[in-house]
């Protein structure tokens, strides 16, 4: 067999090279959205991330940011290691295969002839670049997150089950089952989807040592679950949970500093391993000394999450949850702070809380104090009404949005139950049948959030617009016109925007069909075949499916999430590498050996591999891109210095936080985001200085917002007068108990809904937040009226820094942060850049435009100060995240050049405008309705030409949709009434535009477009 490995080896490392250079070439050259920057940050500076953490993948890119010449390509260096550990992956991947084809192939081991060795290689070539150039693996290969590390650490363990396969009757066999369990142990530390393999691992094994039988099956799998279970809800919580019932014991009942328990603990732990395994051995306990050292070196691979808490304690300005003690850590690992949800048994979205038992207290939460660790707060879980719980609870969130979704997925029958609500009253709900439950399971969980993940990557890609279960967006398609026209509607005339977006991509489902005859050929090539099978179609339900069961996803995410299903898509690249043994048994009927090999390889490569590639490049390219990282950086130059910046989601927070802790821009500017500032770690931490941020102007000290302390406060009109603010929150403050409710368990609140802060112009003109001529119009106070019943603690904070600050810092909110977060202040908001300005000035929102504008300070910074990160480059690949943030791009500059416009200023606001066009052109993203507020600032700037410009490339794009739309058949058109209603409302608005800017001709084709459509509409609806 040495020749046959020694092409092998070569064949495996020429697809690692394609594979990576592949990911190379393509790769972020900096910082992309959603995670990957906090990622980034915190490997580089060594901090603490979100929950559930990873450690390991932390050093890892620690170790790759080393070889960064400047801080500028630390995050090329990161992103570098993700293109690397993918490829990878596809060399274990192609070992995989080429191990499972040989079984077929080769009966008795012996040397391959020359066609069989074209077959083997050919079949494992096809398959690992089949997945090298599959949609949701290369989108994770080219960026810094865990999912590449964690698709290599799967692939690794996979394979390596294999080669003990092999070696399993031989002396020292038993090391491959020690790496696999120290391999687990490390994944651990980058992302627990790796334990998902472990049903895989069990089924090699018990098909190489035992004889299979019904029984025999049973138990494998039985022991399967169990090992899973053992590992993720016994070691990884249950190693950190004895450690914190030993800190308990000595610390609060022996009078021991803190971390004895854990020390004696881990002492006793390692003793305690040793003893056993030197007994073991002693007494010739080959399994039991097998078992033990495997559960050793899994916790010497979980042990980096040491890390978490040596590096917390140290307060790093990132310290998300402060993990920096064994409860703490505990309840980072349980990623506590993102609650719970049912699984096997549970409620119904609209269940009512239990009249009589509403909540019962859960586990207590400790905190250190005064050498003790005191309960803090206890864990409320709701206890709802019985008669509104089912098994298999799939329809569960009570969030509106989320009912709406579970309507208009599933048509309920249900049966409705008489009960009341909290005051007494009667009221009938309808509770969903467990049909119901089950067609949301199959529509939504099985069919939108996995199976079009799926035929994203076999079949094709529609685009890559998230959709949430329309026919215009993100669905999955075949290139295959009557096909796709049965489930999405017609496919010819498909508008531009869709049809052009770099994500559509068409496979003709021929990597589906390739693994399709795959799966056949493995189950019917004989015992090792059908064996082998299995035990790929466990990694891949196990990877797919499985994670849909526990995940248990509420409808609308936030974002695509096929990328927790690379496992799965992984199992199904080995059957389209067999599908290729398949193509040859065909051939073989018709060829000579060798040329049906040959011909069945290349055939299969150009059909599904190259084919591929050829479609996924475009939108896989993020070569050359900036975007995050520039606007992270555009967000904190919106800023003036010391400023506070309040944020609320991923994409308007990591970005900064890169651009300030890794690459050192804006250090000054205290990044505060609304979402963590609900939390008493996160406060902590606003608290402290952070670089050349003073601490934030935060009275209230730590045991006053300490979790399950003023975390809502009720507001109570009680007094029907506005109230001085500081005196308001010196009266939530207050632990006096008349400030307390006693009907609401002696909670806060505040006594009126109206407060006030009187604006001291001394310190305004002091700290120069407004310039002298804007002091014309100096507000002598702020008014804030508070809107519901309560407001949140980080609404709480924000009010309180208000009271405090008193001018000296500036205070801004992000443009991306919600209207619900502004407690009403936006008439004192003044737009500057990418960021609002709390101001002492009352700006009359007009045309639901959010303050005023100061066209100065905007005007410097849009134009001179921004970067772009390329986004205008027509090589460069804007995906939606990009595509969003160039709306909001559009709306600032037209912003400003209405500001300009106001002041006099026309040249300067066409100049705005051009620069506006020349940034986010109608051919990266198509014109929409801040264009017909750009025509129409055109005009009031006297470029008629440069507006009717605009408004002719908006009709044109219209144009392009609504006729696509209008020949849909109406059962599709009734999935899509907004997409028609608002370009039919624009088209309006754009005729009424140049009508009143003195273009009749292009008014009067407007409206005649309008009447038009309407009618067509009126006829089809």
């Amino acid at each position: 067999m040495k020749k046959y490995n020694l092409y092998n080896n070569i064949t495996g490392w020429l697809v690692f090279i394609v594979a990576a250079t592949t990911y190379l070439l393509t790769m972020e050259p900096t910082a992309s959205y959603w995670d990957c920057p906090e990622f980034i940050t915190t490997a580089y500076r060594m901090e603490i991330g979100h929950p559930p953490g990873a450690p390991f993948f932390m050093l890892i890119q620690r170790f790759f940011s080393l070889f960064a010449s400047s801080p500028s390509h630390v995050a090329i260096m990161m992103n570098s290691w993700s293109a690397i550990a993918s490829g990878l992956t596809i060399l274990f991947l192609f070992w995989t295969i080429s191990h499972l084809a040989r079984k077929i192939v080769l009966k008795n081991g012996e040397e391959p002839t020359t066609a069989q060795l074209i077959a083997i290689l050919g079949a494992s070539t096809v398959g690992a670049l089949a997945y090298t150039f599959s949609d949701t693996f290369w989108f994770s290969a080219v960026e810094a997150e865990v999912y590449a590390t964690s698709s290599l650490f799967t692939a690794l363990v996979f394979w390596a089950i294999l080669k003990w396969e092999n070696e399993a009757d031989s002396p020292g066999s038993k090391r491959w089952l020690i790496f696999i369990a120290y391999m687990i142990g490390l994944s651990i530390g980058v992302h627990l989807l790796n334990l998902l393999a472990i049903p895989a691992i069990v089924f090699v094994y018990y098909f190489r040592k035992y004889k299979v039988t019904k029984p025999g099956l049973a138990i494998a799998f039985v022991t399967a679950i169990v090992l899973l279970a053992f590992i993720m809800y016994g070691v990884i919580p249950g190693v950190v949970k004895v450690a914190s019932w030993f800190e308990l014991l000595f610390v609060n009942s022996f009078g021991a500093p803190y971390n004895t328990g854990v020390v004696i603990y881990a002492a006793l732990l390692i003793t305690a391993v040793i003893w056993g395994l030197r007994y073991t051995i002693k007494k010739k306990k080959i399994l039991a000394n097998t078992i033990l050292l495997a559960f050793t070196v899994i916790v010497i691979g979980y042990s980096s999450y040491a890390i978490v808490v040596i590096r917390s304690s140290a307060n790093p300005p990132m310290d998300q949850n402060n993990p920096d003690n064994v409860f703490g850590l505990l309840a980072y690992l349980n990623r506590e702070q993102y609650g719970d949800r049912p699984l096997l048994y549970g409620q119904y979205y609209d269940a009512p809380l239990d009249r009589q038992d509403p909540y019962t207290q859960g586990k207590p939460d400790y905190v250190e104090d005064h050498g003790k660790y005191i309960i803090s707060n206890y864990k409320q879980h709701p206890n709802f009404d019985s008669r509104f719980e089912t098994f298999f609870p799939r329809m569960y969130s009570s969030d509106p949005q989320h009912v709406s979704d579970y309507k208009s997925w599933v048509h309920i029958t249900g049966t409705k139950i008489r009960t009341t609500d909290r005051n007494g009253n009667p009221k009938v709900l309808v509770k969903p049948s467990f049909a119901d439950n089950l067609a949301f399971f199959f529509r939504y969980q099985v069919g939108w959030m996995y199976w079009r993940y799926f035929m994203w990557n076999f079949s094709g890609r529609q685009n890559d617009i998230q959709g949430h279960g329309d026919i215009l967006r993100g669905n999955w398609i075949t290139g295959i016109k009557f096909l796709d026209a049965a489930r999405l509607g017609n496919q010819n005339n498909i508008p531009k925007v869709y049809a052009n977006n770099k994500g559509r991509n068409t496979y003709f489902m021929l990597p589906l069909i390739l693994g399709l005859l795959g799966i056949f050929f493995q189950l019917n090539s004989g015992k090792r075949g059908k064996r082998d099978f299995w035990v790929v179609f466990l990694l891949f339900f196990m990877t797919g499916i499985a994670i849909v069961l526990y995940l248990n996803q509420t409808p609308h995410q936030p974002r695509e999430r096929d990328y927790a299903y690379a496992g799965s898509f992984y199992a199904f690249a080995i059957w389209i590498g067999l599908g290729v043994l398949a193509l040859i048994d065909i051939l073989k009927k018709v060829t000579p050996p060798v040329l049906g090999s040959i011909l069945a390889t290349v055939i299969s490569l150009f059909a599904v591999p190259v084919l591929m590639a050829s479609q996924n490049w475009d939108d896989h390219d993020r070569s050359n891109r900036y975007t995050a990282r520039d606007f992270g950086a555009d967000y904190l130059e919106s800023c003036a210095p010391n400023a506070i910046l309040f944020t609320n989601g991923d994409n308007d927070t990591f970005p900064l936080w890169y651009a300030q802790e890794v690459e050192g821009i804006r250090t000054d500017v205290r990044v505060c985001n609304l979402s963590y500032l609900q939390t008493d770690w996160y406060i902590d931490q606003m608290r402290q200085k952070a670089y050349k941020s003073d601490p934030l102007p935060i009275n209230f000290t730590h045991d006053q917002y300490l979790e399950g302390t003023r975390d809502l406060i009720y507001v109570i009109n009680q007094l029907k007068r506005p109230v001085n603010l500081k005196e308001a929150i010196d009266f939530v403050r207050s632990d006096d108990p008349r400030t307390k409710l006693r009907q609401a368990d002696n909670s806060s609140y505040i006594p009126t809904n109206e407060l006030f802060y009187p604006v001291d112009s001394a310190e305004v003109m002091k700290n120069h937040v407004i310039t002298p001529e804007q002091a014309r119009h100096m507000v002598k106070q702020l008014n804030i009226k508070l809107k519901g019943h309560y407001i949140t603690k980080d609404e709480l904070m924000i009010l309180d820094m208000i009271a405090n600050n008193n001018w000296k810092r500036p205070m801004y909110f992000a443009i991306t942060v919600g209207s619900d977060k502004y407690l009403n202040l936006q008439n004192h908001f003044m737009s500057e850049g990418f960021a609002y300005r709390v101001v002492p000035m009352d700006f009359k929102s007009e045309n639901g435009q959010i303050g005023g504008v100061d066209a100065d300070t905007m005007y410097n910074n849009m134009m001179h100060k921004f970067k772009w990160g390329n986004m205008n480059d027509p090589n460069v690949y804007l995906d939606e995240n990009n595509t969003r943030m160039a709306m909001n791009v559009r709306n600032n500059f037209v912003r400003l050049a209405d500001a300009l416009i106001a002041k006099g200023r026309k040249d300067s606001a066409i100049t705005v405008l051009n620069k506006c066009e020349e940034i986010v052109p109608n051919s990266k993203v198509e014109y929409n309705y801040f264009n017909l507020l750009m025509a129409e600032d055109y005009f009031k700037a006297g470029a008629n030409d440069k507006a009717k410009n605009v408004l002719n490339i908006m009709l044109s794009n219209y144009d392009d949709e609504l006729n696509y739309f209008f020949s849909l058949q109406p059962k599709f058109q009734k999935t899509i009434q907004d997409d028609i209603q608002r370009p039919l409302f624009i088209i309006r608005e754009m005729a009424k535009t140049a009508d009143k800017y003195g273009e009749k001709d292009l008014a009067k084709t407007l409206s005649d477009k309008f009447t038009t459509y309407v009618q067509i509409y009126s006829s089809t609806n």
